[in-house]
């Protein structure tokens, strides 16, 4: 899949699956990982893809989510520091489906 990052912080758990299941539906891309803080109450989830299905993702995700994102952005040809972040992250999930 393609080279680019989309991220969308929201706030909770339940608004974050719907966001994260309008911007899969939007466009092809994928979830990278995900991190949840403060119990649940700040969620951020990374996808990536091709660069314009990423923005368009994360656009319509903003515009269309129960909850508006706090903060959300694209990486478009990320930082290998970038990717070597967000691959520590997945890793996690990982470990736990190898269990």
């Amino acid at each position: 899949m393609g080279n680019s990052y989309g991220f969308i912080e929201i706030s909770g758990v339940v608004a974050a699956m719907d966001a994260l299941d309008i911007m899969c539906k939007t466009a092809e891309v994928e979830l990278a990982t995900w991190e949840r803080k403060l119990g649940g109450r700040l969620v951020t989830l990374v996808v990536k893809g091709e660069v314009a299905a990423v923005t368009q993702a994360v656009e319509t995700a903003c515009n269309q989510a129960i909850k508006k994102p706090v903060s959300h952005g694209v990486i478009a040809n990320p930082h290998p520091e970038i990717v070597r972040l967000v691959n520590k992250s997945a890793s996690r999930f990982k470990k736990a489906e190898e269990k």
